[in-house]
């Protein structure tokens, strides 16, 4: 097994569960905006706090990747949470973590990283996995995807994903990251709220729901930068970007979303993929 797998597969947990949290609050109305405002008042104390009780964190111009992280996230959580308030989450949570590809190919091309049979095999399933999920879409009414948000999440969340391996490869501690995240992502929450309401409310669903996935990010993004610190990006990033698995399952389990066999068929290829990055 490849280094860092765990904590890759711990990630993964984490993340699509709170990509679970995105879909509940926007189909209980929840505006993007005042979401991300909540997850960011609960999520950046949380993180300075830990970084300064484990002394952690260390300012160096490697900072500065955390930092790039912040704005990048941030585009790619807005439009990921506006999509899933007029997308199923079974399909729009695999799109959106498509990113892997993206940060898998320039891992291997401009990082040097090794490009094995197991790799290609994995990356190969999990392709097939969104491509068979997609194929799961409603074609026209209210469940429609909107793929140019989704897209452009997912070009954002790739770029977020290449900060991190730069941070952390530049010696930077995974939880400095995470600050350095939080100093530009949380500054962003409040403007835009500001700008779009002259106010800085937020509604009650926003309180009830963001805090939730304001905690599965505070556990999962260090787990996926310790990881990074540990392994290949080309290998651990697709791992611990394949939450949609957890998401897909828990979106036709218990949101009573549509269950097919194209369904099946792209949970079982995601799985396959899974095994296959998981030796590397």
């Amino acid at each position: 097994m490849s280094p860092g797998v765990e904590y890759a597969l711990a990630a993964m947990l984490c993340i699509g569960l709170a990509d679970l949290v995105y879909k509940r609050a926007a189909g209980s109305g929840v505006q993007a905006i005042h979401f991300l405002m909540v997850q960011g008042v609960f999520f950046t104390p949380a993180i300075v706090l830990y970084a300064w009780a484990t002394d952690v964190l260390v300012i160096t111009p490697g900072f500065a990747w955390g930092m790039a992280a912040g704005f990048f996230i941030y585009i790619a959580l807005y439009h990921f949470a506006v999509s899933l308030a007029s997308g199923t989450v079974s399909v729009v949570a695999p799109i959106f973590r498509l990113n892997f590809v993206l940060t898998a190919a320039f891992a291997i091309v401009a990082l040097g990283e090794p490009l094995t049979l197991g790799k290609v095999a994995g990356l190969a399933l999990a392709l097939g996995a969104v491509w068979l999920l997609l194929g799961g879409a409603p074609g026209k009414g209210a469940g429609r995807v909107p793929l140019g948000r989704v897209l452009l999440a997912t070009l954002a969340i790739a770029a977020c994903n290449l900060c991190y391996k730069f941070g952390v490869a530049a010696g930077v501690p995974p939880v400095t990251m995470l600050v350095g995240q939080a100093s530009v992502f949380f500054p962003l929450t409040l403007v835009v709220v500001w700008i779009s309401d002259h106010s800085l409310t937020a509604s009650p669903g926003a309180w009830r729901n963001a805090p939730f996935a304001a905690l599965f990010l505070f556990i999962g993004f260090p787990l996926l930068l310790e990881s990074l610190r540990r392994g290949e990006a080309s290998v651990l990033l697709p791992i611990g970007q394949m939450g949609f698995i957890v998401t897909a399952l828990a979106g036709m389990l218990f949101l009573r979303e549509a269950f097919t066999p194209r369904k099946l068929a792209g949970l079982v290829a995601a799985a396959g993929a899974l095994v296959m990055l998981a030796r590397g």
